[in-house]
């Protein structure tokens, strides 16, 4: 994990800056607040998975709104984070459909693997565990989803296997500097 500057201003890369600039030509003028979420987003992205008080800030004043709005919308969707996170962020289902079909097991199991509580990262930095709500497939509980790669119908043993497997993936994926 890299050492995060969260004083530091945030500016877009050039990158990122490009896509910003399509995003916002989305809009009217008199609306560009409008492009907040997917600014917020692309934000998130570049710093590696999470919102630094700097990004939301670079982010509201791009948009023209005031730090203390955006960061009502970046706390109030669960998809934005506003503290650092591992490379792999194991998201397990607790709603109704998904803890009737054994989530509670999936999420125990998991943190008993990992060593990890809800909110919480591998010393090493690869994981961050939560318990979520509904991820939009009742029909195939329980659902966990790792980053961006939803898991349906998983049983604790495929579970494991996944965690084992990402345990040994070296990534630079995570939070980190932005």
């Amino acid at each position: 994990m890299t050492t995060l500057k969260v004083d530091a201003p945030f500016c877009f890369n050039v990158e990122n800056q490009e896509k910003a600039d399509v995003c916002l030509s989305q809009y009217p003028a008199a609306h560009k607040q409008s492009a907040l979420v997917p600014l917020l987003d692309l934000a998130q992205n570049q710093c590696g998975g999470w919102l630094p008080q700097p990004a939301i800030e670079a982010v509201g004043a791009l948009v023209g709104i005031p730090f203390l709005k955006a960061l009502e919308v970046a706390s109030f969707y669960s998809m934005f984070h506003l503290k650092p996170i591992g490379n792999y962020h194991v998201q397990i289902c607790g709603t109704t459909p998904c803890w009737l079909s054994g989530s509670d097991d999936l999420h125990q199991i998991c943190k008993k693997h990992l060593g990890i509580d809800n909110g919480e990262i591998t010393p090493d930095g690869k994981f961050t565990l939560s318990e979520i709500e509904c991820l939009g497939a009742c029909v195939n509980a329980p659902v966990v989803q790792i980053n961006e790669v939803r898991y349906e119908n998983i049983t604790p043993y495929r579970l494991i296997e996944i965690l084992k497997k990402l345990e040994t993936e070296n990534t630079n994926a995570g939070s980190k500097e932005c």
